[in-house]
Protein backbone atom coordinates (compact mmCIF):
# COMPACT_ATOMS: atom_id res chain seq x y z
CA UNK A 1 0.00 0.00 0.00
CA UNK A 2 1.53 3.25 -0.98
CA UNK A 3 1.95 5.86 1.65
CA UNK A 4 -0.50 8.95 2.15
CA UNK A 5 1.91 11.18 3.92
CA UNK A 6 -0.59 10.08 7.27
CA UNK A 7 -3.05 11.98 5.63
CA UNK A 8 -5.46 9.33 6.57
CA UNK A 9 -4.52 9.02 10.39
CA UNK A 10 -4.61 12.85 10.78
CA UNK A 11 -8.47 12.25 9.27
CA UNK A 12 -8.97 9.75 11.96
CA UNK A 13 -7.96 11.88 14.39
CA UNK A 14 -9.87 15.05 13.81
CA UNK A 15 -12.82 12.49 13.27
CA UNK A 16 -12.91 11.10 16.58
CA UNK A 17 -11.61 13.92 19.36
CA UNK A 18 -15.41 14.85 19.82
CA UNK A 19 -16.13 11.69 21.00
CA UNK A 20 -13.66 11.52 22.84
CA UNK A 21 -14.29 14.88 24.52
CA UNK A 22 -17.62 14.55 24.77
CA UNK A 23 -16.84 11.22 26.68
CA UNK A 24 -14.11 13.18 29.21
CA UNK A 25 -16.75 15.92 29.34
CA UNK A 26 -19.32 13.64 30.68
CA UNK A 27 -17.50 11.44 33.19
CA UNK A 28 -14.63 14.12 34.92
CA UNK A 29 -14.12 13.29 38.37
CA UNK A 30 -15.91 15.45 40.94
CA UNK A 31 -16.68 15.53 44.57
CA UNK A 32 -19.98 13.10 45.41
CA UNK A 33 -20.38 14.78 49.30
CA UNK A 34 -19.33 17.03 51.89
CA UNK A 35 -21.46 20.62 52.71
CA UNK A 36 -21.60 23.06 49.74
CA UNK A 37 -18.73 24.82 51.44
CA UNK A 38 -16.53 21.48 51.35
CA UNK A 39 -17.95 21.11 47.57
CA UNK A 40 -17.04 24.36 46.52
CA UNK A 41 -13.30 24.28 48.08
CA UNK A 42 -13.33 20.80 46.51
CA UNK A 43 -13.95 22.32 43.38
CA UNK A 44 -11.22 25.00 42.99
CA UNK A 45 -8.70 22.89 44.66
CA UNK A 46 -9.11 19.86 43.09
CA UNK A 47 -11.79 18.61 40.65
CA UNK A 48 -11.63 21.81 38.32
CA UNK A 49 -7.70 22.22 37.97
CA UNK A 50 -8.11 18.74 36.76
CA UNK A 51 -10.97 18.95 34.09
CA UNK A 52 -9.77 22.49 32.99
CA UNK A 53 -5.90 20.91 32.05
CA UNK A 54 -7.60 17.74 30.59
CA UNK A 55 -10.11 19.80 28.75
CA UNK A 56 -7.32 21.94 26.67
CA UNK A 57 -5.94 18.77 25.51
CA UNK A 58 -4.25 18.46 22.17
CA UNK A 59 -4.80 15.88 19.70
CA UNK A 60 -5.92 13.31 21.63
CA UNK A 61 -3.52 11.10 20.12
CA UNK A 62 -3.38 8.02 22.77
CA UNK A 63 -7.04 7.77 23.45
CA UNK A 64 -7.93 7.55 19.54
CA UNK A 65 -5.55 4.85 19.19
CA UNK A 66 -7.54 2.85 21.99
CA UNK A 67 -10.94 2.77 19.47
CA UNK A 68 -8.33 2.39 16.69
CA UNK A 69 -7.18 -0.87 18.27
CA UNK A 70 -11.04 -2.00 18.80
CA UNK A 71 -11.91 -1.06 15.42
CA UNK A 72 -9.24 -3.15 13.83
CA UNK A 73 -10.45 -6.23 15.13
CA UNK A 74 -13.71 -5.18 13.96
CA UNK A 75 -16.06 -4.26 16.77
CA UNK A 76 -17.49 -0.68 17.38
CA UNK A 77 -15.10 1.45 19.13
CA UNK A 78 -17.57 2.39 21.87
CA UNK A 79 -16.80 -0.66 23.30
CA UNK A 80 -13.36 1.17 24.46
CA UNK A 81 -14.35 4.78 25.71
CA UNK A 82 -13.53 4.30 28.96
CA UNK A 83 -10.33 2.75 28.25
CA UNK A 84 -9.15 5.79 26.23
CA UNK A 85 -10.41 8.14 28.75
CA UNK A 86 -8.17 6.01 31.43
CA UNK A 87 -5.19 6.61 28.67
CA UNK A 88 -6.27 10.32 28.71
CA UNK A 89 -6.08 10.84 32.29
CA UNK A 90 -2.74 9.07 32.70
CA UNK A 91 -0.87 11.50 30.28
CA UNK A 92 -2.44 14.58 32.11
CA UNK A 93 -0.80 13.29 35.05
CA UNK A 94 2.77 12.21 33.32
CA UNK A 95 2.40 16.06 32.03
CA UNK A 96 1.42 17.61 35.20
CA UNK A 97 4.16 15.81 36.72
CA UNK A 98 6.84 16.42 34.74
CA UNK A 99 6.12 20.44 34.15
CA UNK A 100 7.15 20.25 38.23
CA UNK A 101 10.45 17.76 37.52
CA UNK A 102 11.48 19.93 34.80
CA UNK A 103 10.25 23.56 35.81
CA UNK A 104 8.69 24.04 32.74
CA UNK A 105 6.87 27.35 32.58
CA UNK A 106 4.13 26.78 29.78
CA UNK A 107 1.93 23.85 28.66
CA UNK A 108 -0.18 24.41 25.66
CA UNK A 109 0.62 28.16 25.66
CA UNK A 110 -0.61 28.26 29.20
CA UNK A 111 1.01 28.59 32.51
CA UNK A 112 1.91 25.35 34.34
CA UNK A 113 -0.54 23.76 36.29
CA UNK A 114 2.19 24.46 39.41
CA UNK A 115 2.34 27.83 38.50
CA UNK A 116 -1.13 28.53 38.26
CA UNK A 117 -2.36 26.61 41.59
CA UNK A 118 0.71 26.00 43.32
CA UNK A 119 3.08 23.50 43.25
CA UNK A 120 1.19 21.32 45.96
CA UNK A 121 -1.56 21.45 44.51
CA UNK A 122 -0.77 20.33 41.18
CA UNK A 123 0.83 17.46 42.50
CA UNK A 124 -2.42 16.44 44.35
CA UNK A 125 -3.88 17.15 41.30
CA UNK A 126 -1.79 14.95 38.66
CA UNK A 127 -2.38 12.23 41.98
CA UNK A 128 -6.42 12.52 40.90
CA UNK A 129 -5.30 11.90 37.46
CA UNK A 130 -4.19 8.36 37.98
CA UNK A 131 -6.56 7.44 40.17
CA UNK A 132 -9.26 8.39 37.55
CA UNK A 133 -6.61 5.92 35.44
CA UNK A 134 -8.34 3.03 37.51
CA UNK A 135 -11.99 4.64 38.57
CA UNK A 136 -13.51 5.12 35.38
CA UNK A 137 -12.74 1.64 33.82
CA UNK A 138 -13.98 0.16 37.11
CA UNK A 139 -17.20 2.52 36.98
CA UNK A 140 -18.12 1.10 33.65
CA UNK A 141 -20.26 -1.71 33.34
CA UNK A 142 -20.14 -2.48 29.98
CA UNK A 143 -16.99 -3.88 30.33
CA UNK A 144 -16.66 -7.58 31.85
CA UNK A 145 -15.07 -8.62 35.08
CA UNK A 146 -12.10 -10.50 33.03
CA UNK A 147 -11.94 -7.70 30.30
CA UNK A 148 -11.69 -5.26 32.98
CA UNK A 149 -9.15 -6.70 34.97
CA UNK A 150 -7.17 -7.88 31.83
CA UNK A 151 -7.38 -3.84 31.26
CA UNK A 152 -6.06 -2.67 34.34
CA UNK A 153 -2.95 -4.87 34.39
CA UNK A 154 -1.97 -3.58 30.82
CA UNK A 155 -2.62 -0.42 32.00
CA UNK A 156 -0.32 -0.69 35.37
CA UNK A 157 2.91 -2.25 33.14
CA UNK A 158 2.61 0.59 30.98
CA UNK A 159 2.84 2.85 34.19
CA UNK A 160 5.81 1.18 35.58
CA UNK A 161 7.67 0.69 32.14
CA UNK A 162 6.75 4.07 31.39
CA UNK A 163 8.04 5.55 34.91
CA UNK A 164 11.24 3.36 34.01
CA UNK A 165 11.85 5.56 30.98
CA UNK A 166 11.99 8.71 33.02
CA UNK A 167 13.52 7.74 35.85
CA UNK A 168 16.60 7.19 33.30
CA UNK A 169 15.75 10.19 31.35
CA UNK A 170 16.10 12.12 34.70
CA UNK A 171 18.41 10.26 36.25
CA UNK A 172 21.60 10.67 33.53
CA UNK A 173 20.85 14.82 33.33
CA UNK A 174 21.03 15.01 37.67
CA UNK A 175 24.64 12.56 37.45
CA UNK A 176 25.90 14.08 34.59
CA UNK A 177 26.29 10.63 32.86
CA UNK A 178 27.63 10.74 29.54
CA UNK A 179 28.72 7.12 28.98
CA UNK A 180 25.04 5.94 27.85
CA UNK A 181 25.11 3.95 24.84
CA UNK A 182 22.73 4.27 21.91
CA UNK A 183 21.09 0.45 22.81
CA UNK A 184 20.35 2.56 26.55
CA UNK A 185 18.68 5.16 25.01
CA UNK A 186 16.70 3.50 22.81
CA UNK A 187 15.57 1.35 26.35
CA UNK A 188 14.98 4.37 27.75
CA UNK A 189 12.63 6.16 24.89
CA UNK A 190 10.81 2.76 24.11
CA UNK A 191 9.88 2.87 28.02
CA UNK A 192 9.21 6.46 28.79
CA UNK A 193 7.24 6.81 25.04
CA UNK A 194 6.35 4.20 23.29
CA UNK A 195 4.71 2.25 25.78
CA UNK A 196 2.02 4.53 26.57
CA UNK A 197 2.08 6.54 23.17
CA UNK A 198 1.38 4.20 20.87
CA UNK A 199 1.75 0.60 22.39
CA UNK A 200 -0.05 -0.04 25.00
CA UNK A 201 -3.48 2.03 23.61
CA UNK A 202 -4.28 0.09 20.74
CA UNK A 203 -3.49 -3.33 22.67
CA UNK A 204 -6.11 -2.40 25.13
CA UNK A 205 -8.78 -1.44 22.04
CA UNK A 206 -8.57 -4.35 21.22
CA UNK A 207 -8.86 -6.10 24.40
CA UNK A 208 -11.75 -4.48 24.86
CA UNK A 209 -13.15 -5.64 21.92
CA UNK A 210 -12.59 -8.93 22.54
CA UNK A 211 -9.24 -9.65 19.84
CA UNK A 212 -7.37 -12.68 19.76
CA UNK A 213 -3.63 -12.30 21.46
CA UNK A 214 -2.63 -12.88 17.68
CA UNK A 215 -4.44 -9.36 17.59
CA UNK A 216 -3.47 -7.76 20.27
CA UNK A 217 0.55 -9.03 20.17
CA UNK A 218 0.44 -7.70 16.28
CA UNK A 219 -0.93 -4.49 17.35
CA UNK A 220 1.55 -4.13 20.46
CA UNK A 221 4.39 -4.42 18.18
CA UNK A 222 3.20 -2.20 15.92
CA UNK A 223 2.61 0.91 18.73
CA UNK A 224 6.30 0.17 20.26
CA UNK A 225 8.02 0.47 16.95
CA UNK A 226 5.83 3.20 16.04
CA UNK A 227 6.09 4.81 19.04
CA UNK A 228 9.70 4.40 19.29
CA UNK A 229 10.08 6.14 15.43
CA UNK A 230 7.68 9.25 16.45
CA UNK A 231 10.28 9.87 19.47
CA UNK A 232 13.37 10.00 16.94
CA UNK A 233 11.08 12.25 14.30
CA UNK A 234 10.77 14.35 17.59
CA UNK A 235 14.30 14.68 18.14
CA UNK A 236 15.24 15.32 14.78
CA UNK A 237 12.58 18.10 14.49
CA UNK A 238 14.01 19.45 17.68
CA UNK A 239 17.58 20.25 16.17
CA UNK A 240 16.47 20.68 12.16
CA UNK A 241 13.67 21.23 11.93
CA UNK A 242 12.02 23.78 10.81
CA UNK A 243 12.67 26.80 13.57
CA UNK A 244 9.55 28.44 13.09
CA UNK A 245 7.31 25.67 13.29
CA UNK A 246 9.32 24.64 16.75
CA UNK A 247 8.96 28.06 18.15
CA UNK A 248 10.43 28.97 21.39
CA UNK A 249 11.38 24.94 22.05
CA UNK A 250 13.63 24.47 18.58
CA UNK A 251 16.74 23.39 19.53
CA UNK A 252 15.78 23.39 23.43
CA UNK A 253 17.34 19.45 23.33
CA UNK A 254 20.65 20.99 23.60
CA UNK A 255 20.67 23.93 25.92
CA UNK A 256 18.66 21.00 27.96
CA UNK A 257 21.71 18.81 27.83
CA UNK A 258 19.20 15.94 26.69
CA UNK A 259 20.44 12.29 26.06
CA UNK A 260 18.67 12.00 22.59
CA UNK A 261 19.92 9.56 20.21
CA UNK A 262 21.20 11.95 17.82
CA UNK A 263 23.72 13.21 20.98
CA UNK A 264 24.39 9.94 22.19
CA UNK A 265 25.08 8.98 18.55
CA UNK A 266 27.21 11.82 18.09
CA UNK A 267 29.22 11.24 21.33
CA UNK A 268 30.16 7.91 20.63
CA UNK A 269 31.47 8.52 17.09
CA UNK A 270 32.89 11.77 16.98
CA UNK A 271 36.74 12.36 17.80
CA UNK A 272 38.10 13.51 20.89
CA UNK A 273 37.93 17.25 20.13
CA UNK A 274 34.66 16.94 18.35
CA UNK A 275 33.59 15.23 21.50
CA UNK A 276 34.59 17.28 24.20
CA UNK A 277 33.74 20.00 22.56
CA UNK A 278 30.39 18.59 21.89
CA UNK A 279 29.69 17.93 25.69
CA UNK A 280 30.80 20.85 26.56
CA UNK A 281 28.47 22.53 25.16
CA UNK A 282 25.71 20.19 25.90
CA UNK A 283 26.66 20.99 29.35
CA UNK A 284 26.81 24.76 29.27
CA UNK A 285 22.62 25.29 29.42
CA UNK A 286 23.30 27.54 25.99
CA UNK A 287 20.61 29.84 24.16
CA UNK A 288 22.70 31.50 22.22
CA UNK A 289 21.85 30.66 18.39
CA UNK A 290 25.38 30.35 17.31
CA UNK A 291 26.44 27.73 19.94
CA UNK A 292 23.21 26.08 19.28
CA UNK A 293 24.26 25.63 15.45
CA UNK A 294 28.02 24.59 16.11
CA UNK A 295 26.49 21.50 18.42
CA UNK A 296 24.34 20.85 15.36
CA UNK A 297 26.92 21.10 12.97
CA UNK A 298 28.68 18.36 15.67
CA UNK A 299 26.16 16.28 15.56
CA UNK A 300 25.17 16.21 11.69
CA UNK A 301 29.42 15.73 11.27
CA UNK A 302 29.22 12.54 13.12
CA UNK A 303 26.33 11.13 11.42
CA UNK A 304 23.86 11.20 13.77
CA UNK A 305 20.98 13.13 12.14
CA UNK A 306 21.20 10.47 8.77
CA UNK A 307 21.42 7.51 11.07
CA UNK A 308 18.81 8.63 13.18
CA UNK A 309 15.69 9.30 10.23
CA UNK A 310 17.12 5.94 8.93
CA UNK A 311 16.28 4.34 11.99
CA UNK A 312 13.02 5.74 12.28
CA UNK A 313 11.94 4.99 9.24
CA UNK A 314 13.17 1.53 9.61
CA UNK A 315 11.44 1.13 12.32
CA UNK A 316 8.22 2.37 10.83
CA UNK A 317 8.33 0.07 7.93
CA UNK A 318 8.71 -2.79 10.11
CA UNK A 319 5.71 -1.53 12.09
CA UNK A 320 3.28 -1.61 8.97
CA UNK A 321 5.20 -5.12 8.05
CA UNK A 322 4.34 -6.90 11.15
CA UNK A 323 0.80 -6.77 10.16
CA UNK A 324 0.90 -8.33 7.29
CA UNK A 325 -1.05 -11.86 8.11
CA UNK A 326 -3.25 -10.81 10.53
CA UNK A 327 -6.62 -10.33 10.49
CA UNK A 328 -7.68 -6.67 10.89
CA UNK A 329 -10.24 -4.56 9.40
CA UNK A 330 -9.72 -2.84 6.38
CA UNK A 331 -10.17 0.62 7.23
CA UNK A 332 -8.42 0.62 10.59
CA UNK A 333 -5.52 -1.49 8.68
CA UNK A 334 -5.20 1.75 6.27
CA UNK A 335 -4.81 4.08 8.92
CA UNK A 336 -2.46 2.28 10.70
CA UNK A 337 -0.07 2.35 7.70
CA UNK A 338 -0.91 6.10 7.73
CA UNK A 339 0.07 6.77 11.41
CA UNK A 340 3.60 4.96 10.49
CA UNK A 341 4.04 7.47 7.95
CA UNK A 342 2.66 10.25 9.79
CA UNK A 343 5.40 9.76 12.35
CA UNK A 344 8.11 9.57 10.44
CA UNK A 345 7.01 12.23 7.83
CA UNK A 346 5.52 15.07 10.16
CA UNK A 347 7.10 18.61 10.67
CA UNK A 348 5.83 19.88 14.38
Amino acid sequence: MAGDGGARFVSYLEGKRPQIEDYLARFTPRAEDGTAHVAGDLSSYLYEPLARFTSSGGKRTRPALCLLGAQAVGVDPICALSTAAAIEYFQSAALIHDDIADKSELRRGEPCLHLSDGTGIAINVGDLALVSVYAGLLADTQLDNDTCLRVLCELSYMMQRTLEGQALDLGWVRDGRWDVTVDDYLYMATHKTAYYSAATPLACGAICAGGTDEQVEALFSFGLDAGLAFQLQDDLLNLVGDAEMQGKDYRSDITEGKRTLLAVWALNHLDDDGRAELQGLLESGTTDADQLARAVALIEASGAVEHVRNRAHGLADRAKAGLDGIEFDDQARAVLASMADFFVERLD
